[in-house]
């Protein structure tokens, strides 16, 4: 059996906290935590894995807080299950709250990015008794992304949610040259002062380069249609728990209008919006981000 302390990935490896297993809805889910106290589960999106939340997990042990940064089902350490409809948000936010329960749930908050947080929000509605309190990061409310899916300037955006559904052509190309493109959005989606550093595309290309990994991430774009059917009856109910929306503005992939008009879905709502963040705003302005995460969780 492969002994996750030595995978570069890691958060023994890359001195992230330490390391725990926990079982998802039938798959094996991989999670660094640290801090002890109420728990806040972090989750990831696209490209990254629990290491996204690397300036966060100190600083919410810090102020009393146990932080869980899981590995998505199919990325890094975590199970890989081999059929794209594994990978829907029904699934995934079943994996979540299972986690939450096996954890000591309910968690005290749901923090998540980009599909992490298209995956929270449905977990608030879904799973509504998992968790006490919602943080959202540049991660679009699915009613007000399908208000804005046919706008032209968020059309252009999306442009590479059609392009991946195309089978094996994407992993052969992000693959080149070392996972280059990839390297290169989570360079161009940070200010220049808070591009990742050399180690930092170090530990990502280790997660990539996971027998399966890349597949299994793009399979949550493939299995958008699925589960477009599956949320049609629930992505308009309300979500009830106090939430906070934190905004990169300069987001090459979502407009700004998706963080506006959500409290006709979100009955207790903040928005921080952060003028010069990118998409990867918890590291692009870790220092604003934790601010508003703490202060939200404290209130």
């Amino acid at each position: 059996m492969t002994d996750w302390r030595a995978m570069p990935t890691s958060g023994a490896a890359l001195g992230g906290g330490t390391d725990g297993w926990v079982k998802g809805d039938g798959v094996r889910l991989h999670y660094v935590v640290r801090g002890s106290g109420p728990l806040v589960v972090l989750l990831h999106g696209f490209p990254e894995f629990w290491f996204g939340w690397r300036h966060q997990l100190a600083v919410l042990a810090a102020a009393g807080y146990r932080a869980v940064a899981l590995d998505l089902r199919g990325y890094n350490l975590s199970g890989r299950p081999p059929r794209v409809e594994d990978y829907t948000r029904a699934r995934v936010a079943a994996d979540v709250a299972a986690a939450i329960a096996r954890l000591g749930g309910p968690a005290r908050a749901v923090v998540g990015h980009d599909w992490g947080g298209v995956i929270a929000w449905r977990l608030s509605v879904r799973h509504a008794d998992a968790l006490e309190r919602l943080v959202v990061m540049n991660a679009p409310h699915p009613a007000r992304y399908r208000e804005l899916a046919r706008h032209p300037a968020q059309l252009a955006r999306s442009w590479y949610v059609g392009a991946v559904q195309i089978p094996w052509l994407p992993e052969l190309l992000l693959r080149r040259d070392d996972f280059a493109a990839l390297a290169r959005v989570l360079r161009v989606e940070h200010g220049r002062d808070r591009a990742p550093s050399d180690a930092a595309l170090d530990a990502y290309r280790a997660s990539w380069r996971i027998p399966g990994a890349l597949k299994a991430a793009l399979s949550y774009y493939r299995a958008l249609k699925r589960s477009l059917v599956q949320s049609a009856a629930v992505e308009h109910a309300p979500t009830t728990q106090p939430t906070l929306v934190v905004w990169g503005m300069r987001d090459g992939a979502l407009v700004p209008a998706n963080a506006e008009g959500l409290e006709r879905w979100v009955r207790d709502l903040r928005v921080v919006r952060l003028a010069d963040a990118h998409h990867f705003v918890q590291s692009d302005a870790p220092d604003a981000v934790n601010a508003a995460l703490v202060d939200f969780l404290r209130r």
